[in-house]
């Protein structure tokens, strides 16, 4: 046992201090154990030591943090507590290791804290960068000592990134590499030869710092540009990486580093003297660095580990942690991902604030500014409005007088930029900012700024690009409060990517897109209808509205109707068109659900959607508008599948409302999908593609693509005469990040249940799934489930393996229920989110079928374990429409009982939702969930 226990060590020394003279407190304790113990023993003592010091002073900042708060703080006391810690292993070392009684000049050393420790901040899983500088020639006493204190780090599991170098190899290196250049910028001396850190210091100065600033300034935002697409190109995605995404704590790093290199100071303090930036924007410098260090604490302690990217898993865990409760209709971790989101985008406005002084200064090279711009060409001349002019290329203000001569020139200055097609000038944004109290009552009632904004939405030239900035630069909230009320608002589901404000102006944006032609692979869903809607204001306005009521406590469609009837009078709309806005938003959901979850061949399905959209002007509006939201949930969302199922629930609707006349007919679509197939099967008889073409019902031919079409008739053309028909295949669908396994067996009633068993044994979520029944009885399935692996060779290996097991399942040779059982013992439940389960049985939707449709939290197995309840209750299932939004699952049956009857008895209705919520709140019900999304 030590003689001077860590936390006897800890009772002297006051946090507030730093931990200043641990280093001290604890030589009597390294001391006692080189006296007692030897060799290994001694090592093994020693380490032991070091590790419950390093273990105590981390569970002091742990408790420091979570009662005051302080991020940085925290931060801070973890550096110091590691610069008295490595202090310590240095005495050890030097006094029992290897010990020099007169050490010459060769053996000078200094220990440098460089990179982010260099800072002197470190959060709890953070690496610790070391330079250990030595004289031009290191001598073996240098190496030893330098390997020694290595082991002991390593051997208290501290991730260690370190360098030995002298001071010219660090001139020579820093000139040579930006990214050493950086490093040693944040150097810092902790122990040693102080002499030998300011020779550093000197030559780095001297050598370094005044090399040419624009190379330093480039070379940074090049970095920043690659380090956010690597991490996610909008700071508004809805789990965000606190280190390295985009308005986070690197990007503050960043524009201190530039202002480090090019303004020479030492402290962000000191910004302020530089002129770069005022006491306001200080303040907000430190605000922003408070809130990022506090989060990215916080997350390391929560997760015991150097976690830097907010999963949904933790960050309801931060949300408690930081004492967010409910209010205003969202809830604690709603709250907290909001102040997260608009941090970010303070951090955004620092960085415009930055690179215009860099600008000014000449530190910063045009294409890094704006890369999109001509070539440089420096000119400045009256725009066509008196007030503004055209400054290197960019909409600027005449003085800072501007706005509030006329409030309306705010408004104006978007409008312009827009008109012209030109960014606007990083002053006259920040001039914005300074008048956003500007925007009041009158400007929002007045006409002209009303009509600009109306002109802006509906531009053909950078209208998603200008209302971004003016979303950025708080105009666009505070001109449409609404607005306001949903920027920064995050979702706190796995389904939307995005926060509501920024998924608004990428629908908006994705709108202008396929008007302009600039979406080809979604051109051909609008190309015949888009031209044809009369009024495009009422698109494009509801558009922008459909989800601007979202984090209400009311249905957000219905609140965002009424929202629409007291806006649109505002920007000069008719009654009429007020209503169809109206109209849009209250039923913008529509659409997806009926072409996902329901049987879109029955005439019930389309009567019923007839029935809501009414003319055939809505139809198109809504259709443009389904796509458009769609798109705009995330890359990939909106595939194949969907917009083919949206597009014959638009045909077949057309068919009715056109009182069963259409451009296009259900029979004329029929047979061009069969001429389609047939044109890409060159090599097959006439005879032979007739007798397939005769397998499938119309509802296969106007909803599958025509990828799948040409690989499901190689498939079931290969299994022509088998004595037992079964086919199993797999293919990656890189567009949904998923896996798709086509299944070809005799039809029955399990069959389902089979393979969604046989995906959940193999570990595979299911997230969509196509079920077709061939006319001489055989199921044709098509099964979506989540990717697990990275590499497309690992992946192909799991589904070959799923494949075929739900293969020897349906040959009888195993039992799925008996493999999901061995699966669920070895893998442990999470409950991130929580999803009310509900079960509703309705007879109306269907002529022929009872329609079950079942949702909930989504999980591995789920599939398999609802359809083989519903086979457990004698219930036959025509056809399946499988639906994830993110971590729910909404999963519609057509079925009926076992003499083809719908369920009429409300006692069996009552039974069947009682057994499916069952499925919910049994062994099962807090599996894993998915990652997966599908329609909006």
């Amino acid at each position: 046992m030590n003689e001077v226990a860590p936390l006897s060590v800890f009772a002297g020394l006051d946090p507030n201090e730093q931990f200043r003279g641990l280093r001290q407190a604890l030589a009597p304790a390294v001391a006692a154990i080189c006296k007692r113990e030897r060799g290994h023993a001694r090592r093994t003592a020693i380490v032991e030591l070091f590790r419950s010091a390093l273990a105590d002073g981390r569970e002091i900042a742990r408790a420091r943090l979570e009662a005051r708060g302080s991020g940085l703080a925290c931060a801070r006391l973890i550096s110091a507590l590691e610069d008295e810690l490595i202090g310590a292993i240095y005495d050890y070392v030097v006094r029992y290791v290897y010990v020099v009684d007169n050490p010459t000049f060769a053996e000078r050393l200094a220990i440098v804290a460089v990179g982010g420790y260099g800072r002197g901040t470190l959060a709890p899983g953070s690496d610790i960068d070391l330079l250990f500088l030595v004289p031009y020639k290191q001598t073996p006493w240098g190496e030893s000592v330098i390997e020694a204190i290595l082991y002991i780090l390593w051997d208290l599991r501290q991730k260690v990134g370190h360098a030995t170098r002298s001071v010219a190899e660090c001139m020579r290196q820093a000139r040579a590499d930006m990214t050493i250049r950086t490093t040693l910028l944040e150097a810092r001396f902790i122990l040693g030869n102080a002499e030998l850190f300011s020779e550093f210091r000197e030559s780095f100065d001297r050598e370094i710092a005044r090399l040419d600033t624009r190379e330093f300034v480039s070379a940074k935002l090049a970095e920043r540009d690659s380090r956010v697409m690597r991490a996610g190109a909008s700071r508004y995605l809805v789990e965000p990486n606190v280190k390295e995404g985009k308005g986070g704590l690197r990007d503050l790093n960043t524009l201190f580093w530039i202002a480090k290199y090019v303004y020479r100071v030492r402290e962000a303090k000191e910004l302020v003297a530089a002129g770069l930036f005022t006491a306001a924007e200080l303040s907000l410098f430190e605000r922003c660095e408070e809130f990022l260090w506090r989060v990215r604490c916080h997350l390391h302690f929560a997760t015991g580990r150097a976690e830097e990217r907010l999963a949904f898993d933790v960050q309801t865990t931060i949300a408690k942690r930081l004492g967010y409760h409910d209010r205003s209709g969202l809830s604690p971790v709603e709250r907290f991902m909001k102040h997260y989101f608009l941090v970010a985008k303070e951090v955004g406005d620092l960085t415009a604030i930055v690179c215009a002084a860099l600008e000014e200064k000449q530190a910063k090279p045009r294409a890094i500014f704006e890369r999109f711009l001509q070539p440089f060409r420096r000119r400045r001349s009256r725009g066509p409005q008196g007030d503004f002019i055209v400054d290197h290329d960019r909409i600027s203000i005449v003085d800072a007088d501007v706005f509030k001569r006329d409030p309306v020139n705010i408004i104006r200055l978007f409008w312009m930029a827009d008109h012209h097609g030109l960014p606007l000038h990083p002053d006259a944004l920040r001039t914005v900012t300074l008048s956003l109290r500007l925007i009041d009552a009158n400007l929002r009632a007045n006409k002209e700024a009303n009509r600009l904004f109306l002109e802006i939405l509906l531009s053909r030239n950078m209208t998603e690009i200008t209302l971004r900035r003016m979303n950025e630069t708080g105009v666009l909230g505070r001109f449409i409060p609404d607005f306001g009320k949903v920027v920064a608002m995050m979702q706190f589901n796995m389904y939307h990517h995005y926060t509501v404000d920024e998924h608004l102006l990428r629908a908006v944006g994705g709108l202008s897109d396929l008007e302009a032609g600039r979406m080809p692979e979604h051109q051909q869903l609008v190309d015949e209808i888009l031209p044809t809607i009369v009024n495009r204001k009422v698109l494009y306005l509801g558009l922008f509205l459909h989800d601007i009521a979202k984090g209400r406590k009311d249905d957000h469609s219905r609140a965002g109707m009424e929202v629409a009837r007291s806006l649109c009078p505002r920007l000069g709309f008719t009654p009429g068109e007020t209503e169809s806005v109206a109209w849009l938003v209250e039923h913008h959901l529509t659409m997806s659900s009926f072409a996902q979850s329901r049987d879109l061949s029955d005439r019930v399905t389309i009567e019923n959607f007839a029935a809501i959209v009414q003319t055939m002007e809505r139809l198109k509006m809504l259709f443009v508008l389904t796509v458009c939201d769609i798109n705009a949930v995330g890359p990939g969302v909106l595939d194949a599948w969907k917009a083919q199922l949206l597009r014959v629930l638009y045909w077949e609707t057309e068919v009715v409302l056109g009182g069963g006349h259409s451009a296009v007919d259900r029979k004329s679509r029929v047979a061009a999908a069969k001429a389609e197939l047939r044109a890409a099967l060159p090599e097959w008889s006439d005879e032979a593609f007739d007798a397939y073409a005769k397998r499938h019902y119309p509802a296969y031919w106007l909803k599958v693509d025509v990828a799948r079409k040409l690989r499901h008739a190689e498939l079931l053309r290969e299994m022509n005469g088998a004595s037992a028909p079964l086919a199993t295949a797999v293919e990656l669908d890189r567009t949904r990040g998923a896996v798709e396994l086509t299944v070809v067996a005799p039809d029955n009633p399990r069959l389902l249940a089979i393979i969604a068993g046989g995906c959940a044994a193999g570990g595979a979520n299911i997230v969509d799934a196509h079920i077709f029944t061939t006319a001489d009885g055989l199921a044709l399935d098509t099964i979506f489930f989540s990717r697990a692996f990275d590499f497309d060779e690992d992946e192909m290996r799991r589904a070959g393996r799923i494949a075929g097991l739900i293969a020897r399942a349906l040959r009888g040779e195993v039992v799925v229920s008996e493999e999901l059982r061995a699966r669920a013992k070895a893998h442990l439940p999470t409950d991130a989110f929580s999803v009310a389960p509900e079960v509703v049985v309705d007879n109306s939707l269907s002529n022929v079928y009872t329609v079950i449709e079942v949702s909930g939290l989504d999980r591995e197995g789920l599939l398999f374990e609802l359809t083989n309840a519903i086979s457990r209750l004698n219930l036959n299932i025509a056809s399946a429409h499988i639906v994830t939004f993110g971590e729910r699952a909404v999963d519609a049956f057509y079925v009926t009982d076992l003499t083809g009857a719908k369920i009429a008895s409300p006692q069996r209705q009552a039974a069947i939702k009682r057994q499916l919520l069952d499925v919910f709140r049994g062994p099962g019900a807090r599996g894993t969930r998915t990652p997966a999304a599908a329609a909006t």
